[in-house]
């Protein structure tokens, strides 16, 4: 396989590819970036895809009504862990792996997640095919309201926070997710500062505060998850099942 076809959903204009992006085309995918909300189409299989990637966006996994492809997005990753198609959800696409195969996504009880968090690495992650070589310590931008509260049948815990909320898992064999942006600099997150401001200052929360903090991190944020983009397309290359 000389260049591995990615197909990237975007949910919504400011949740770019970003860095993720980049780094794909860097480690040598060809991207096939899709924006249905746009009134760009999915694909009816991913029969002439090697990869998937499904990126965040501000609204709820259990939105298909108000957002439709959410049923289409679900529908592929299903087909994804039934064919051992590499699949990596970013935040709202972590939530979109989760319900697509079983498990359950709320709002956080205790509140949104913002800023530059530790991710709490569990030892399984360590084993895992995708995340073993990032498994040290690491920090990761944050911007979130729900978070996936049961994982489906068989999925395995990777990374949560302190107080157990699920930071990444793998749902499938080939099928991961992470509750972190390993997408987002402080471009992206300016325009998710600004969108949130309003709602934001009337909770007491200074958004700004924690886009500093991300766009101070840039150089680590960076450094830490590139490996991670890499270590994706190279499953992408080989469709090696992860470590059951």
């Amino acid at each position: 396989m000389s260049q591995p076809r990615v197909l990237v959903v975007q949910h919504e204009a400011i949740c770019p590819p970003g860095w993720v992006g980049e780094w794909l085309v860097e480690a040598g995918a060809d991207l096939d970036l899709r924006m249905p909300y746009a009134g760009g189409d999915l694909p009816a299989t991913l029969a002439d895809h090697d990869g998937l990637v499904v990126l965040g966006g501000s609204m709820g996994a259990d939105d298909d009504a108000d957002h439709g492809w959410l049923t289409d997005v679900k529908r592929l990753v299903r087909e994804a862990a039934e064919h051992s198609v590499p699949t990596w959800g970013i935040c709202l696409g972590h939530q979109l792996c989760a319900v697509a195969l079983g498990g359950e996504v709320a709002p956080n009880p205790r509140g949104q997640q913002l800023g530059v968090l530790d991710v709490g690495w569990r030892p399984e992650a360590a084993q895992d095919a995708l995340f073993g070589p990032v498994s040290g310590p690491a920090r990761a931008a944050q911007w979130n309201n729900d978070i996936v509260v049961r994982l489906p049948d068989d999925a395995v815990l990777l990374a949560e926070t302190p107080r157990g909320e699920v930071q990444a898992a793998r749902f499938a064999p080939t099928v991961w997710g992470v509750q972190w942006h390993p997408e987002a600099g402080g471009d992206i997150i300016r325009v998710w500062a600004d969108d949130d401001r309003d709602d934001a200052t009337e909770r007491g929360i200074d958004v700004y505060e924690y886009l500093r903090h991300v766009t101070d991190a840039e150089p680590e944020l960076r450094a830490t998850w590139r490996p991670l983009v890499e270590s994706f397309v190279a499953g992408v290359r080989t469709r090696a099942p992860a470590v059951p």
